[in-house]
């Protein structure tokens, strides 16, 4: 049974009459990697801040890591390491002197200074580019660096805010290697923020859907896309083959539509790439695919819309840059 590291308890922050976190109410758990998924302006970022001790809460409590976010903010800020959207690296310095600097802030002891940054420009690959200026690295060789910065006191959480935002899909995918990697290895809860399907799913133990500052949703990827129904199976058929009575038949079948138009049967069906051959046995079919859910499919499901690319930072998040107290 993995301990409680992080508890929000009616967590609200608000901006004269606009609420950008709406009563927040949740528990995270010690080497779980959670994720905070919604469209730019939905109240991601806001949380992380609050969380971080950058804002202060209007209302509601939350602990991390045993301290209070307000009447313990130096001891949390001991307790976590944040990467945030936008780079914070020095462009003049190299990564190296970047990662001296960070261990002096965080007073990284002496005797280890060295073999901690060592070991974590190992870990985000970093090595042999530790002597460049920062400025001569790529987008993703930056982000690399910033969670090594914000590795390097050993932090119990670390807060990735957006982590590829802005990378290719090729920087991308290595850049979720690096974070797969850090969970093995440092053995941290990380709490990031993301609205890229794909990253969510592949990096999240769970994720909780942000919509105009509330957990609409909240679960294990698998069990969020499991809500929304089955896997979708479409046949090319020709009418007279089709015995509609036999498929109800079918258990595992959920929804049976046949087009008229174009001649093709949709199913939705449990376990589809287990069913389908006890399908194509009572029905011949010119074309076949399935497809299964999806969390843009779940996302959809929740708030009746897609989730959109914006520019960086939504509406919440600039208005979050400042704190109208």
């Amino acid at each position: 049974m993995l301990d409680r590291l992080i508890t929000i308890r009616k967590l609200i922050k608000k901006y004269h009459n606009l609420i950008a976190v709406d009563s927040i109410t949740l528990d995270i758990q010690e080497n779980e990697v959670f994720g905070l998924l919604g469209s730019n302006g939905a109240g991601k970022t806001t949380i992380i801040h609050m969380l971080a001790t950058l804002l202060k809460p209007t209302s509601g409590t939350a602990i991390v890591n045993g301290y209070d976010i307000v009447n313990d903010a130096a001891k949390v800020r001991s307790s976590i390491g944040i990467v945030f959207q936008a780079p914070s690296s020095d462009d003049i310095l190299t990564g190296y002197e970047n990662l001296k600097l960070h261990s002096l802030l965080y007073s990284v002891p002496r005797h280890l200074r060295e073999s901690r940054i060592s070991d974590v420009l190992d870990l985000v690959g970093l090595t042999e580019r530790k002597d460049d200026q920062v400025k001569k690295y790529s987008g993703g060789m930056r982000r690399r660096l910033e969670i090594a910065r914000g590795l390097i006191h050993k932090p119990k959480v670390i807060f990735l805010d957006e982590p590829t935002l802005g990378l290719d899909p090729r920087s991308r995918e290595s850049m979720w290697k690096y974070i797969q990697r850090l969970v093995k290895e440092e053995k941290i809860t990380i709490i990031l923020t993301t609205h890229y399907m794909e990253e969510a799913d592949m990096l999240c133990d769970r994720i909780g859907i942000i919509e105009q500052g509330k957990i609409i949703a909240l679960d294990t990827p698998a069990k969020l896309k499991g809500m929304i129904g089955g896997d979708i199976i479409k046949l090319k058929v020709n009418q007279r083959d089709i015995n509609i009575e036999l498929l109800k038949r079918l258990e595992f079948i959920r929804q049976i539509e046949y087009k008229d138009d174009n001649g093709f049967l949709i199913l939705v069906v449990d376990n589809a790439s287990h069913n389908l051959p006890l399908i194509l046995q009572r029905i011949e079919a010119q074309y076949v695919e399935f497809t299964s859910p999806s969390l843009n499919d779940v996302f959809l499901s929740f708030t009746g819309r897609n989730i959109k690319e914006q520019p960086e930072g939504g509406f919440m998040e600039r208005f979050a840059s400042y704190d109208q107290k």
